[in-house]
């Protein structure tokens, strides 16, 4: 079962108050929860202890209490789950910079933001979180595209299906977005 509009009926039978149609999904989307959590942990830090099996178990405790949330259809539970694993990796980081008083800091690298291949451009998790987070109080249709582009790993299509725009805009946005997220970055380097 994985057309998208039998994807949407349990999405709809969860929203309704059944329990069972949230394991059915996550079964039939596992493999595609299983990709994004493993693309999402390639960037980060070789040594960090959760593994794709692990965040995406962590997802989906977090997702049992998101049963009321108005969802729209497959790509937009993925962008959301995506986001709540972004969130669990912040979690991560910043507990571990807790408990190590300043110690190393979790790096992700940026090349699929900045898609420049040369680049391997590593960058601090807590600061990219930050960065994205100054970005949603300036620009929240931005931040959105590159929470589901990059974390998500949606196309352009599947965003602008999200968000309920075009295409073209979301390219257009997707472009600003990384370009100030770049130089913001690149002045917390320095």
């Amino acid at each position: 079962m994985s057309n998208p509009e039998e994807i949407t009926q349990l999405l709809m039978d969860w929203r309704q108050g059944n329990k069972q149609a949230l394991d059915k999904l996550v079964a039939v989307l596992y493999a595609q929860l299983h990709k994004i959590a493993k693309r999402r942990l390639s960037s980060e830090n070789p040594n960090h202890t959760l593994q794709p099996t692990a965040l995406i178990s962590e997802a989906y405790l977090r997702l049992v209490n998101w049963q009321s949330f108005d969802w729209k259809n497959r790509a937009h539970f993925l962008g959301v789950t995506a986001e709540i694993m972004r969130n669990i990796l912040v979690d991560h980081a910043r507990k571990n910079l807790t408990n190590k008083r300043g110690g190393d800091r979790y790096r992700i690298s940026l090349t699929q933001i900045a898609d420049k291949a040369q680049t391997q451009e590593d960058l601090d998790l807590v600061a990219l979180d930050d960065a994205l987070n100054r970005l949603s109080q300036i620009d929240s249709l931005q931040n959105k595209i590159i929470e589901l582009r990059y974390f998500g790993g949606l196309s352009i299509e599947e965003t602008a299906e999200i968000l309920n725009t075009s295409p073209s805009t979301v390219s257009r946005e997707w472009k600003l977005a990384k370009l100030w997220l770049m130089r913001e970055l690149d002045s917390l380097s320095k």
